[in-house]
């Protein structure tokens, strides 16, 4: 990664000074401020079918900040599920999720407050329905890295800590056109709802989220996959 990068946050408004401690607890790493290195999927992720959006840009110097990258080798796809459970709100749909939720937190998570700055995937609606079947049982961990592998995911670059949020410098915003972008949005999720639900339909011999708990399966376990990026 370049010492000097450019982000780009979409967004119903013009954000020219990001605070830090504002925003949603329940989003995907907790607190932060949600960016992108590609300004399409801002726009994307900027408009709904009614309205545009904007997409603001920015530079951030990231020489001194200590960075989390969920995509590197160094972390397996379920750190990131983990990362997930523990900040936003799943749907615990019998026993086995309840003890998942615990068990993925307890040997695969990551403390995220730790760092100034985490790279890691956006769970878009379709994305988060993987997660949720993967803890549900539903799903095995080799469909789950599949079909990360196979969807046009977003990765998004997150400022988490206090010292970080005085890097990021405004550059200016561009207009994100929902007649565009939010079909090309739609078309995205659509492509994963599609994978997701031909997945539902296969059957899987590889490990399910019971197995892994049963199993006592950790983090060096050569079976969990690594680097769900390509």
């Amino acid at each position: 990664m370049d010492k000097l990068i450019t982000l780009y946050h979409g967004s119903e408004k013009i954000v020219e000074q990001p605070m830090f401690g504002e925003g949603r607890k329940n989003n995907d790493y907790g607190l932060g401020f949600y960016c992108t290195a590609s300004e399409d999927l801002a726009k994307e992720w900027a408009v709904s079918s009614m309205r545009d959006g904007f997409s603001n840009r920015y530079t951030l110097d990231t020489e001194l900040l200590n960075i989390l990258n969920l995509n590197s080798p160094d972390y397996t796809i379920l750190n990131w599920i983990a990362v997930l459970v523990e900040h936003r709100l799943f749907s615990i749909k019998n026993p086995v999720a309840r003890r998942a939720k615990r068990y993925l937190i307890d040997n695969f998570g990551v403390n995220v407050n730790a760092f100034d700055l985490i790279i890691g995937y956006r769970a878009d609606d379709s994305y988060f329905d993987y997660a949720e079947s993967f803890l549900n049982n539903g799903i095995s961990v080799e469909q789950l890295a599949q079909a990360m592998r196979l969807g046009k995911l977003g990765e998004q670059i997150v400022i988490k800590s206090k010292f970080a949020f005085p890097k990021l410098k405004y550059k200016g915003y561009d207009i994100a056109e929902k007649d565009r972008y939010y079909v090309l949005r739609k078309a995205r999720d659509d492509e994963a709802n599609q994978v997701y639900l031909k997945m539902l339909e296969e059957e899987s011999d590889g490990l399910y989220i019971q197995d892994i708990m049963r199993g006592g399966i950790k983090n060096d376990d050569p079976r969990i996959p690594r680097n769900i990026s390509e």
